[in-house]
């Protein structure tokens, strides 16, 4: 089947949104608000708040595949729009939080070092390849596209379900080496 007038209407927004929030992100990165003259403390409170919206978000993914799977539709729409909202949340207080603090070194050495940077990585590399995955999954269930959106989300869960874990296994790993 092909995509309908509400996708069509939506591609441009998810064309947009897939390359500019993952730059933007990488930018933010990079400023930090003090060399700007601003006098702002570091948030450090953030890391273990949006390292907990993660543990959340992958629990109300689960929770959302469960509905679903029972006939759910009313309940897994919701959870679903709460888990693009936990999402949208996390990416905030994690762009805010890296704009006011330094980065943090991993202090680990040897095996544990290399098992970190593999989830790193791979948590970075699939938080990017996600973006376009969720908003292309969520349009076509908006234009009651059900099987397209049934396919993809086959493909985009198991994804979202991986970032939202290995963000709290990222915290929980280099949390120890977090300065106070």
């Amino acid at each position: 089947m092909m995509e309908n007038t509400t996708e069509k209407k939506y591609n441009v927004w998810i064309t947009i949104l897939s390359i500019a929030i993952p730059l933007v992100v990488a930018l933010l990165f990079k400023v930090k608000l003090k060399d700007f003259g601003f006098d702002v403390a570091p948030l450090s409170f953030l890391p273990p708040i949006y390292a907990t919206i993660n543990g959340i978000t992958a629990v109300v993914l689960v929770a959302a595949v469960l509905a679903i799977k029972k006939g759910n539709r009313l309940l897994h729409e919701r959870l679903m729009k709460t888990a693009i909202v936990l999402s949208v949340a996390f990416l905030g207080m994690y762009v805010a939080y890296h704009m006011t603090a330094d980065s943090t070194k991993f202090g680990g050495e040897g095996t544990i070092k290399m098992i970190y940077y593999f989830i790193l990585i791979t948590h970075i590399v699939l938080s990017v390849v996600i973006i376009p995955l969720v908003l292309v999954t969520y349009v076509r269930a908006l234009s009651q596209r059900f099987d397209a959106h049934k396919k993809l989300a086959k493909i985009t869960f198991p994804i979202w379900l991986y970032v939202a874990v290995t963000g709290v296994i990222v915290y929980l790993m280099i949390s120890p080496y977090y300065a106070n």
